[in-house]
């Protein structure tokens, strides 16, 4: 039988001075009490209580082990107060992970906007290491984790934080020595700048959609900076998001290709641990990245 079951109705008994007392602060029986305690008895070894017709009262060694037991249950109840306190208050650590191309960009400003909000909660953010099983970031004690592909995993919970616009584009440069990208199969001719994560591409919306695997990789990183670069120096095609290539396109440096295909957004997920109950430091961040980003909208582009 569960040893704080029975050190509870002990305790109780030990206040009440009686099995019928302690019965009725219980809400049970007087001979479920008087079994706890006789179990109790049965276990440590020795008689706590002398009982008689009338009453109830405690031997030496029950004296004793009632100030200990209940010294124990407070604790307990103590440290139950606390986390569940803890559990409903923005602060203490918060760790995070994802994706190098995601934190170097929109997404580390953004957690550095909330770190910056919230001074009472510790923010431990990392880049890479991330395991293709969704929910290893759990094992390796994270609290977030985020992807940019949709998932279907019940071990976690997600929610949507923002759509990513990426953008196919290339430097006049390369354009003017290579010739124009006229339709997406011509990707195939073409000096193509890859993510090594991304090496197929998908052009256009809906049905008119199309993938493309790219073959003809003239650059590869797993920096899509280092891909912008190499597309500003005349390299070739790179898809890229488009928040940090902005300036490059608004500039001229950089080209849109396509512009009446497009590309596909990148759905931005938070995922987070299971439970009843979301933690209100991990509630609170994820409701702050979901404002900032509609906050912080990209531009569209001027053509």
């Amino acid at each position: 039988m569960d040893r704080l079951l029975l050190m509870h109705s002990f305790v109780t008994v030990a206040q009440s001075g009686s099995f019928s007392g302690a019965a009725k602060k219980l809400g049970s029986s007087g001979s479920l009490v008087s079994r706890h305690v006789a179990e109790l008895e049965r276990q440590v070894g020795v008689r706590l209580v002398n009982r008689t017709a009338r009453s109830v009262s405690l031997t030496e060694p029950g004296l004793r082990y009632a100030e200990f037991a209940a010294r124990i249950l407070d604790e307990i109840d103590a440290e139950d107060a606390s986390l569940s306190h803890l559990h409903d208050r923005a602060e203490g650590s918060l760790s995070i992970i994802c994706p190098k191309w995601i934190g170097s960009l929109d997404l580390g400003d953004a957690i550095a906007a909330f770190s910056a909000a919230h001074p009472k909660i510790s923010v431990r953010f990392e880049l890479g290491g991330m395991s293709d099983r969704t929910y290893d970031f759990l094992d390796s004690g994270f609290d977030i984790a985020f992807h940019t592909r949709d998932l279907r995993d019940s071990s976690v919970r997600l929610k949507k934080i923002a759509s990513l616009p990426f953008v196919l584009c290339a430097a006049k440069g390369y354009l003017d020595r290579e010739g124009p990208l006229t339709e997406p199969n011509a990707l195939a001719h073409h000096d193509c700048l890859v993510h090594v994560n991304d090496p197929v591409w998908r052009i256009g919306h809906g049905h008119a959609s199309t993938l493309h695997k790219i073959r003809n990789i003239a650059f590869s990183s797993n920096s899509y900076i280092a891909l912008q670069k190499a597309a500003v120096h005349g390299r070739g095609i790179a898809l890229l998001p488009q928040r940090p290539a902005y300036d490059d396109l608004m500039s001229g440096a950089l080209q849109v290709l396509l512009p009446e295909l497009a590309v596909p957004d990148r759905p931005l997920y938070a995922i987070y641990g299971p439970g009843l109950a979301t933690p209100r430091k991990v509630s609170v961040f994820l409701d702050f990245l979901a404002e900032w980003f509609s906050q912080n909208p990209i531009p569209a582009i001027q053509s």
